[in-house]
């Protein structure tokens, strides 16, 4: 179990980083460019990562990177990027704050991890927390923006679930380096088409990207895709819930915003979640190992 929990903390990073995601972005980085935007968050890191790997695709893993590249990368990050121009941020994370019900869904279908008591107890802990953080809020909602959230949301825990099903082939950071630089390649000829020429960046942009790339992309997905490797889909769903919570602390930390009871309470009910998701020794739950004959498939 210290094991478990030491995955925990590690696959923790993720949700962390991203949730800081969300600040730069609308603070630092160019507006009306969710294309291009995307190509600079995913192909600096890919690279970077495929530096360090120094290890190429073989086989089958070539379509694989390709496929898991545009669903967990490329255009996930477009869509997330258009989410976040056409609705609140509240809305937008509570959307996806649905994550461990598909992840846990998908994973059902594919992997026949069958979600016990425990981690859908945890998930709507989880899910009622972030109500409670975020609050449904009164604007007026854009459909365009729910429906790339819910886009974002379906293809990224299908993709999620499918990079764990296809095993580790030569160890995160490769398979990382390999999704990201493919996702960034596919969208190229549509940024020039759809965005023309690339937006100017001035120096807190390059900053920005330069923390999106490194701490919110290469370090995170790393970190991420552990934690797959090592921990039950649905639990690791539930430890993304992490990500609108350190939004929310973020608000209060750096902005200035108060932290409300209600708040509160939301935190205290993510936590929960998480804790309540996490496998106990005789449980019957177990972390999935990789066989030797699916590692190189």
């Amino acid at each position: 179990m210290e094991n478990t929990f030491r995955w925990v903390l590690v696959t923790a990073i993720a949700p962390v980083a991203w949730g800081t995601n969300y600040f730069v972005t609308h603070e630092y980085l160019p507006a009306g460019y969710p294309l291009y935007g995307a190509v600079f968050r995913a192909l600096p890191a890919g690279v970077l990562l495929l530096c360090l790997a120094r290890r190429r695709p073989r086989g089958m893993w070539w379509w694989r990177s390709l496929l898991l590249g545009v669903c967990n990368m490329g255009a996930f990050f477009a869509l997330i990027y258009l989410a976040s121009q056409l609705l609140p941020v509240s809305l937008a994370s509570t959307i996806m704050s649905a994550s461990p019900l598909t992840m846990a869904l998908f994973a059902w279908a594919l992997l026949a991890e069958r979600p016990t008591a425990a981690v859908l107890t945890g998930a709507a802990a989880g899910i009622a927390g972030v109500f409670r953080l975020l609050g449904a809020g009164s604007t007026a909602v854009d459909l365009r923006g729910v429906a790339a959230s819910v886009a974002a949301l379906t293809m990224s825990s299908c993709g999620y679930i499918l990079a764990k099903q296809w095993g580790r082939a030569d160890g995160p950071l490769a398979t990382t380096s390999w999704q990201l630089i493919a996702g960034g390649l596919v969208l190229v000829p549509f940024a020039v088409i759809f965005e023309g020429a690339p937006p100017r960046l001035d120096g807190p942009a390059l900053a920005g990207f330069a923390y999106v790339g490194l701490i919110a992309t290469a370090l995170a997905f790393t970190a991420w895709f552990t934690g797959l490797r090592h921990l039950t889909a649905a639990t690791v769903g539930l430890i993304g819930l992490l990500n609108p919570v350190t939004g929310v602390l973020l608000g209060v930390l750096v902005s200035g915003e108060v932290l409300t009871l209600r708040q509160v309470l939301g935190l205290a009910l993510v936590l929960l979640g998480i804790t309540l998701s996490r496998p106990r020794r005789g449980s019957g739950v177990e972390v999935r190992r990789e066989e030797p004959s699916k590692v190189y498939r």
